[in-house]
């Protein structure tokens, strides 16, 4: 006989799965835990099989008697319920490994050994923030320029045009290893140049003139914030390295001893020696007996295991007074130091860009060479500190050139 709703819900559980059928084939399964499974069985060409129809109560009877006569009219059609059910779900699988998130996250995963770790939670972020919410979903066959466009004007009406652009890239990086794991035939975002118009090119903000270094200078020497964010702010003048490798110094590079330091520049993937003038270490050497038992030179104020934030510098430079949008920022030390050393010291500009750590090629076709220029570089480091000391201090600083 049919089995009721209410034979099911009050069915008791025993030490051995029990079936409870209702006919045509179908019954519920209570398992010993309490389970109850609707089951379908069935003969397809002379082979009995089994088909789940789903889990009581969340399918009620009606529902199970539903799928059991739709199982039955495709087997009376010459279908095997089983095997439709299972095309079904590749379908489905094929549909959603092939969606725009899917392949991009398989990108930026396959990629992420290669590039810095910054990189790779930035882009992730924008295809998360500005991205996937409009072209996640969509096969990434039917993903055309207009759609793109949509997107990267949605970013550009909000004022960040650079980010349209870097967006446009990374969209379209995604889309050629699509085209590489045969997933897609072509990439819509070479029809989209021009469509945003050109980002304008912007610079670090920076100070670049004598009398402004020296009251920057002595702004640092009064600076009242914490030690580690003070040294830092001495440091970086001196050193004139990019914000991300100064906070991310670690102690095991440096050899105080020889006043050298030796680092990986993560930028251009080379080995790179900043010779330290007896300021440098002398300021280092103080740093040492708070945080030279740690790995980082800057540790972080809440976590010493993680190095400094990337935001502490520039809040520094606000506190005493600076708009890091238009007058320094942590990476303008670069651009000050760059001026000065060419135009008031006169420094040779490739003992500049080898001492920077810019990719400049030498006569052997090497994009970087740490030993270059490596004892004008330490002469002029030195010199370059005794220069900002004598600014600090106000004196007149008059360059002795090789002329003179």
């Amino acid at each position: 006989m049919p089995i009721t709703d209410t034979a099911i819900r009050n069915a008791k559980t025993v030490d051995k799965p029990v079936k409870l059928y209702d006919g045509q084939g179908m019954f519920v399964l209570v398992t010993p835990v309490g389970g109850k499974w609707w089951r379908f069985r069935y003969r397809f060409d002379g082979k009995e099989k089994l088909l789940s129809l789903g889990t009581y109560p969340d399918i009620s009877l009606k529902d199970a008697r539903e799928r059991r006569e739709a199982a039955r009219k495709l087997i009376a059609q010459g279908i095997d319920p089983g095997a439709e059910r299972k095309a079904e779900k590749a379908a489905v699988a094929a549909l959603a490994g092939n969606c725009f998130e899917s392949i991009c996250r398989e990108w930026l995963e396959q990629r992420k050994s290669t590039v810095d770790p910054a990189q790779h939670v930035k882009t992730l972020a924008r295809m998360q923030n500005d991205v996937f919410p409009w072209l996640g979903a969509k096969p990434i066959t039917e993903i055309s320029a207009p759609d793109v466009l949509s997107v990267l004007r949605r970013i550009d009406e909000r004022g960040a045009r650079y980010t349209a652009h870097r967006t446009r890239s990374e969209v379209s990086q995604a889309f050629r290893y699509a085209i590489a794991t045969g997933r897609a035939e072509r990439d819509p975002c070479p029809d989209l140049r021009g469509a945003i118009p050109a980002a304008k090119e912007t610079h670090f903000a920076a100070i670049t003139t004598p009398k402004e270094v020296a009251e920057l200078l002595r702004a640092i020497d009064g600076f009242r914030g914490t030690f580690v964010v003070k040294c830092a702010l001495l440091l970086a003048p001196l050193l004139f390295i990019r914000p991300g490798e100064l906070r991310k110094a670690e102690w095991a590079g440096f050899d105080l001893d020889k006043a050298e330091w030796r680092y990986l520049v993560t930028k251009t993937n080379t080995d790179h020696l900043v010779p330290l003038a007896p300021q440098a270490v002398a300021i280092l050497r103080e740093l040492h007996p708070l945080t030279g038992s740690g790995r980082y030179v800057f540790p972080g104020a809440r976590d010493l295991h993680r190095p400094m934030s990337g935001a502490a510098v520039n809040a520094a430079l606000r506190r005493m007074g600076y708009d890091t949008r238009t007058e320094i920022t942590g990476h303008g030390f670069r651009a000050m130091a760059r001026t000065l050393l060419a135009e008031e010291l006169r420094e040779h500009v490739p003992v500049i860009e080898h001492q920077l750590a810019h990719a400049v090629p030498d006569a052997l076709g090497r994009a970087y060479n740490r030993t270059k220029f490596i004892d004008a570089r330490r002469a002029m480091m030195n010199q370059w500190a005794d220069y900002l000391e004598k600014l600090k201090a106000g004196a007149v600083v008059i360059p002795i050139t090789a002329a003179a």
